[in-house]
């Protein structure tokens, strides 16, 4: 390979190393979640130009989910991960766990696969929610949840906040710990 070359393909690789996405006001996350690499933006509530997520996707089911699910809970939290993200599957447990625990009415949370299509793949999917507990629903990637929720997600996991009205309130890049888990989440609903 020419000097050249090689020299164009690491400066390439060095844009793109630098030119890394990441929501405004981003902010260092406390508590459990601090050094994790886990990182959180909000997004204000009260923002009257923030727009409504839409999606329609299946679930692992085959049963047709839309956007009109967050009007089942005050919050709900979207987990966007991925088979081979071992961080993913690590806080996948953690994640069933609240998802047990809060009163549905309050807060429900939505996985999404985001390297299995629809209708490929799926018994892996299949296999490492059970193998996770993570026994809420999970949606499979279309294009409406590619184009839509997912147009801006840079790493795995990604976790969005959502309301009933579907404003998304908050995002955390990467994986934390159920104690962190649960003082966002309760900080939110209290918010609301």
């Amino acid at each position: 390979m020419s000097k050249n070359c090689k020299l164009f393909w690491g400066m390439l690789a060095l844009s793109l190393l630098l030119s890394g996405c990441a929501p405004k006001n981003v902010k260092e996350p406390a508590g459990d979640a601090a050094g994790s690499g886990a990182v959180s933006g909000s997004a204000s509530v009260t923002d009257s130009s923030a727009a409504p997520v839409a999606f329609e996707g299946t679930d692992l089911e085959g049963n047709a989910v839309t956007s009109d699910i967050f009007s089942q809970s005050r919050l709900t939290m979207v987990n966007v991960w991925a088979t081979y993200c071992n961080p993913c599957l690590s806080e996948m447990p953690s994640l069933g766990e609240l998802a047990a625990e809060y009163d549905a009415a309050d807060f429900q949370v939505i996985g999404i696969v985001s390297d299995v299509l629809e209708g490929q793949d799926q018994a892996l999917v299949e296999s490492l929610v059970e193998q996770t507990g993570a026994s809420y629903p999970h949606l499979l990637l279309n294009e409406s949840i590619h184009y839509g929720l997912l147009m801006n997600v840079a790493a795995v996991p990604t976790t969005f906040f959502i309301d009933e009205d579907g404003i998304v309130l908050d995002v955390v890049i990467g994986a934390m710990k159920k104690t962190a888990w649960e003082e966002k989440i309760n900080a939110l609903l209290e918010g609301l």
